[in-house]
């Protein structure tokens, strides 16, 4: 079998030696959670598809292979094709220089590259359909972007312990997941049907019915990473001419802002913030803002890229998410048709999110729907940080009028204080807004009669079809003392235990 694995599909020794030539893994099936805790500040969670450990070789003079085409922003970047090869030269954060080479290992040029498009030419995960180490919520975020059509899939390693593999397939707008099993040599979904590689596995059922399945279709396109910089030398660079910059549509207006969709020049997708620049506080807004955005980056945090300050009005620049904001997704017909395990996808990202908030003694204060923003896959991010602040005490006391009070928490609302379970409280609210496609909280109250109410105990009742044990993590984000409430730590981990009982 080994010597037939060689002949046939070479770039599969290492993936055989790693399978074989260690204890056979535990055969049950697949528990679901996986531990979460990856998200890490200032490091790439594009790398999350990697291969694990046992795959990668010594880094002197190794070969990547670029998985996306990319162009360059500056001149001393380089611009290349999928599937061009590379060696590095120079590591430094998220942006490389390396050295494009031809079929023969020649230098053809030589430039700045982001690192997190290339991979190891060696690694396993060459083939298109093999996406590594990899928990179900990237799988989704992968799966159920517009460019994979049904039958879309790819072959992940779990997360989870004693699991191995999973072919992971996209039907419907949403995923179905099947765990691999190896046993005495052979990888198998239905023991009827065994075969001596996961190659010969895939290729079969792209011709043959899997289970209740048609045959599977293209492997799933990998989503491109997204920059947190405009480019290489805007890294540490924040305050960018205002003519580098197109306004193009109109996205949302607010009280402070008027938010449109722009670009950088002429080829970047940004989303502009333009203040309004009819009171004072605006300026004090922007600047509050503006703080808070430079210390913070995370994969669920929306990214700052620049301001313009040259002339009013001012400008803050941001990643754009293509689909929006979350309640007028779910408000949508695509919203309407989103699933249990999608919506809680979403709603772990955002408590993903809120925990490095939380692990860096910041409150954001406006936590809602609203205020988070999606991408392709069903990528979210929590924007808008125009209430936000940094806090070294535990509260945040304000007097400030201009609060959410249906998202708002009794104490934040009674005496002004604010704090991480002062978000939780606006959480239990955003759950809810997720779980109704995007209903008001509190229909048919005044915010006197609901004030009352909410002191006296009163507490919105579960939305239609929510399940039991996600309507109960709502009500533990409204209970009275924030003391008693959960933080964002737990509430992550209960969201991934609430994806697994989903599926």
């Amino acid at each position: 079998m080994e010597e037939c694995l060689n002949r046939s599909c070479p770039c599969l020794r290492s993936l055989w030696d790693r399978l074989f030539k260690k204890e056979k893994r535990n055969d049950a099936l697949e528990r679901k959670g996986s531990n979460s805790s990856h998200f890490k500040p200032d490091s790439d969670p594009e790398q999350r598809y990697n291969a694990p450990p046992q795959f990668v070789a010594s880094e002197e003079g190794a070969v990547y292979v670029a998985l996306w085409a990319f162009e360059a922003r500056d001149t001393d970047e380089l611009s290349f094709d999928a599937g061009d090869r590379f060696r590095v030269a120079k590591r430094a954060g998220d942006w490389w220089t390396a050295a494009k080479l031809d079929a023969s290992g020649r230098v053809l040029a030589t430039g700045v590259v982001p690192h997190n498009y290339l991979e190891r030419a060696e690694s396993v995960t060459l083939q298109p359909w093999f996406f590594g180490k990899m928990n179900r919520i990237e799988c989704l975020s992968h799966l159920l972007t517009d460019q994979n059509k049904d039958g879309a899939f790819l072959v992940r390693v779990s997360e989870t312990d004693n699991v191995g593999h999973v072919l992971s397939v996209k039907v419907k707008n949403k995923a179905k997941h099947f765990k691999i099993y190896h046993s005495e040599n052979e990888f198998y979904v239905d023991e009827s049907r065994r075969f001596s590689s996961l190659l010969d596995l895939v290729q079969y059922y792209q011709s043959h019915p899997l289970a209740s399945l048609d045959r599977l279709g293209k492997p799933c396109v990998r989503r491109k990473p997204k920059h947190q910089d405009l480019s290489h030398t805007t890294v540490d660079m924040w305050e960018l001419p205002k003519e580098d910059f197109i306004l193009e549509d109109k996205l949302g207006s607010g009280y402070f802002a008027d938010v449109y969709r722009g670009k950088w020049k002429n080829q970047t997708y940004v989303a502009i913030k333009v203040l309004k620049n009819n009171e004072s506080l605006n300026q004090r807004t922007f600047q509050m803002e503006v703080e808070v955005l430079k210390q913070l980056r995370h994969n669920h945090l929306i990214s700052l890229f620049a301001i313009c300050t040259s002339s009013i009005p001012y400008y803050i620049i941001t990643e754009y998410m293509e689909k929006g904001n979350l309640l007028d997704l779910l408000r949508s017909p695509e919203g309407n048709a989103l699933d249990l395990e999608i919506l809680t996808d979403m709603a772990f990202q955002v408590a993903d999110g809120m925990t490095y908030l939380e692990d860096h003694k910041s409150i954001h204060r406006d936590l809602a729907a609203r205020n988070v923003l999606v991408s392709e896959g069903y990528l979210c991010k929590v924007a808008d940080f125009g209430l936000a602040r940094f806090i070294k005490e535990p509260i945040y006391l304000s007097n400030d009028k201009k609060i959410p009070f249906m998202w708002t928490a009794p104490e934040a609302i009674e005496h002004g204080i604010f704090s991480n379970k002062s978000d939780v409280w606006s959480f239990g609210i955003l759950l809810h807004e997720i779980y109704s496609y995007g209903a008001n909280p509190y229909p048919g109250f005044s915010k006197k009669a609901l004030r009352e109410e909410i002191k006296c105990g009163y507490r919105m009742p579960a939305p239609p079809k929510c399940p039991h044990f996600i309507y109960k993590i709502m009500q533990s984000c409204w209970r009275e003392r924030p003391d008693d409430r959960p933080n964002f730590k737990s509430l992550k981990s209960e969201l991934q235990e609430c994806i697994n009982r989903i599926i």
